[in-house]
């Protein structure tokens, strides 16, 4: 069988893949990028691109509810099939833009599924690729349930792509999709029901905010489910019915769809990395400090492919793919640096986050002062009648500089990047109160937070 060969080869094609594919290929290496799925990866097609699209509608319909009797008369409803129109005119064209921007700056676009032949050779569509350099950049997939009828589960990509919403959903897992997705769906008249399997959902995020979350998220009438074994789904007609212990106690539930939210994987599983001496466990590719696999020098790995501590978030694939491609150019020069890496879930409203929560604090036996408080009568939620926010910063007594930064309100989401910044380049308190803010803003919570 004939080979092809090309400097680098790229799998997958989101943000952890194409700066590396264009950045190599402007210094005049042979690239290939490789992609089972249309080109453009998941954030732009599949996931927070679309998912926001969404959000904003939501947030449109929560604030006239919320100004009812305060200025505004009477609601808003979400014209389902609208609106996803309104969300294609932005996918729709993603593929074929990122194709035609691939073959313009002369890199190799194929639609396949690679696997590992050996260390340096591929195959795809029954075709071998031999590569110098391969970057393993195909991002995540659910996580298997391992019940009873999981096959009538819908995933996130086919959640975004519905041409209509059912009037009873349940989701599975108790992260950032189920709860994003819940709020977009009961603001557009959905009954929703969370089934998570802990005591807590969204554990990643400060403990005193989620509670905030969580009384919100009943407030527009979710059915939050905590301590939520499911172990079997079935179909009924049109209805599926769920079944799972909450709290040891059998119980079932019953929609008109279930949607998978219990975390996703690497998606690598299927591709022999073994016959290319390619490391990995459940995290992903083993990578050492320099996006580089630890059993095969040619291979390197960014985004949700990878085993790096890194969280799994876009921003953060690009700086690894950006990381990667430098050194699979250099040498191994540069390492990922992860500090001050915000993260945020768009329910309504988003709940942001920044930095150590306190409980990471605690451990690290750090002197530490913590500023928290519930604000729903600030002049900033007050005004837009947003009777669920608050903040909880953690500060440095010995350095005054920020340790994390935990924040629940509207637009928070902006404002946590400024969080982000004071952590990053180790900014006082005492300059970030100095600082003249536009006024009223949000940013200008900032001073009272400190």
């Amino acid at each position: 069988m004939a080979y092809q060969s090309y400097n680098l080869v790229v799998i997958g094609s989101g943000s952890g893949a194409l700066g590396a594919a264009f950045r190599i290929r402007n210094e005049g290496w042979n690239v290939a990028v490789i992609d089972s799925l249309p080109f453009g990866g998941t954030c732009a097609q599949r996931g927070c691109d679309p998912k926001k699209i969404l959000v904003g509608a939501a947030e449109i319909v929560d604030r006239i509810h919320r100004m009812n009797g305060k200025g505004i008369e009477g609601s808003s409803i979400i014209n389902w099939s609208d609106l996803m129109g309104f969300k294609h005119t932005f996918t729709d064209p993603v593929p074929d833009s990122r194709r035609n921007s691939m073959k313009k700056a002369g890199i190799v676009p194929i639609t396949g599924r690679a696997k590992f032949l050996n260390e340096n050779t591929l195959q795809v569509n029954g075709e071998n690729l031999e590569a110098d350099k391969i970057l393993l950049a195909n991002g995540a997939k659910p996580a298997p349930l391992n019940i009873d009828g999981e096959e009538y589960l819908t995933y996130s990509d086919e959640f975004l792509a519905l041409n209509k919403l059912p009037k009873n959903i349940i989701f599975i897992g108790g992260g950032y999709i189920s709860f994003e997705f819940a709020h977009i769906a009961a603001h557009a008249g959905s009954s929703v029901t969370i089934l998570h399997r802990g005591g807590r959902p969204l554990e990643q995020f400060d403990k005193d905010l989620v509670g905030l979350l969580m009384n919100r998220t009943k407030e527009i009438g979710v059915d939050l489910q905590l301590n939520t074994d499911v172990n079997k789904i079935e179909k009924n007609g049109n209805e599926f019915i769920v079944h799972g212990k909450t709290n040891g106690e059998e119980q079932t539930y019953k929609g008109e769809l279930v949607v998978h939210g219990a975390g996703r994987i690497p998606d690598i599983d299927d591709m022999n990395l073994d016959k290319g001496n390619v490391k990995f466990d459940k995290k992903g590719i083993t990578v050492n400090e320099y996006m580089q696999s630890v059993s095969n020098q040619n291979v390197y790995a960014a985004g949700d492919a990878s085993g790096s501590p890194g969280l799994p978030l876009t921003p953060v694939a690009g700086m690894e793919s950006r990381i990667a491609a430098h050194n699979i150019l250099h040498g191994n020069e540069l390492k990922p640096d992860y500090s001050a890496t915000s993260s945020v879930v768009f329910t309504l409203p988003p709940l942001a986050s920044v930095g150590m929560r306190e409980e990471e604090v605690k451990k690290q036996h750090i002197r530490y002062k913590v500023n928290y408080q519930e604000t729903p009568e600030w002049y900033s939620s007050k005004r837009i009648g947003e009777q669920h926010s608050a903040f909880k910063v953690l500060i440095d007594e010995d350095n005054d500089t920020i340790l994390g930064a935990h924040l629940l309100g509207d637009h928070y989401e902006e404002v946590i990047n400024l969080f982000a910044m004071a952590i990053r380049f180790d900014l006082k308190t005492k300059d970030l109160k100095r600082m003249i803010y536009a006024y009223p803003t949000r940013g200008s919570d900032i001073a009272y937070m400190l």
